[in-house]
């Protein structure tokens, strides 16, 4: 059987309100601390603006459309929940930040987000408001699929990986993926082509990841033991032969330390050891 592209732009669809949900529902382990500190504890409110934003310029555009209510239905979710995570933002930030959030929420939310109705209705009507809302609308996406390049730069810089997390790294990419075929399957390219930009950052990602998770970390312990391993094998310890009672000379034995692991071991059960000239002296 094969499927249409109606069917398979329903599946991918369906795949891409699951996934966008559930990389939506990521920031929670972030509020949750927040709610228990009772502060926001320098955490920025900028990408929770931008985001709802994003989805209320969706939400617009599908509005204009007919047979878009996957693209309705988790905008709806995503515009509730930035909702919810800026509330908390103003509710917990010291005065300056529930000040610059507020202000910042009028901003993008309501005056970039009314301009943007207002000319439209006012100026366009029918197929062409349809085009000028979606780019827009891509605009919009194509700026939140770039904010990543910013971690990028700074685990490049840091060698750390600390601030990009692979899950939501691989979750984004998915994300992206689905969309895309969603918006090939529909003849959306205002949908497509913001997730290709979002394909590619996210298998940078990864990619980076990868390579400084693993790769890096492991050329690095492999330097640290040579090290390591150079300075024990140049001095000798001498070892009691019984754990905890001082030793006559004849009954030490000469050990060579060869990993730190021998080191840590000898160090724990043999409080006796000592180096060759604390002994002699």
């Amino acid at each position: 059987m094969v499927l249409t592209a109606q069917q398979l732009a329903f599946i991918c669809g369906l795949l891409g309100n699951l996934v966008s949900f559930l990389v939506l529902l990521t920031p929670m382990s972030t509020f949750y601390r927040i709610y228990k500190k009772k502060t926001s504890e320098g955490f920025e409110a900028l990408p929770y603006s931008v985001g709802l934003l994003s989805a209320s310029l969706l939400l617009y555009y599908a509005s204009l459309q007919s047979g878009k209510f996957l693209i309705i239905s988790i905008n709806v979710i995503g515009a509730f929940l930035q909702v919810f995570y800026l509330v908390l933002f103003v509710i917990y930030s010291p005065r300056a930040g529930k000040i610059g959030t507020l202000k910042m929420i009028a901003l993008l939310n309501v005056a970039s987000l009314g301009t943007v109705m207002l000319l439209t209705i006012l100026f366009s009507k029918g197929p062409k408001r349809i085009i000028a809302v979606g780019y827009i609308a891509a605009g919009v996406n194509i700026a939140i699929f770039a904010a990543p390049l910013s971690i990028i730069k700074r685990v490049i810089q840091t060698r750390s990986v600390e601030f990009m997390p692979f899950n939501l790294s691989f979750s984004l990419t998915i994300c992206a993926v689905v969309w895309f075929f969603y918006g090939i399957f529909v003849n959306d390219y205002f949908i497509a082509i913001p997730n290709v930009l979002g394909f590619i950052l996210g298998i940078a990602q990864m990619f980076l990841y990868v390579i400084f998770k693993y790769m890096i970390k492991k050329k690095r312990d492999e330097t640290t033991l040579e090290n390591h391993h150079e300075e024990t094998t140049e001095r000798p310890l001498y070892v009691s032969t019984a754990n905890n009672e001082p030793s006559r000379q004849e009954e030490l034995t000469v050990v060579s330390i060869t990993s730190p692991r021998q080191l840590e071991y000898f160090t724990e059960y043999h409080p006796m050891f000592m180096e060759r000239d604390e002994y002699l002296s």
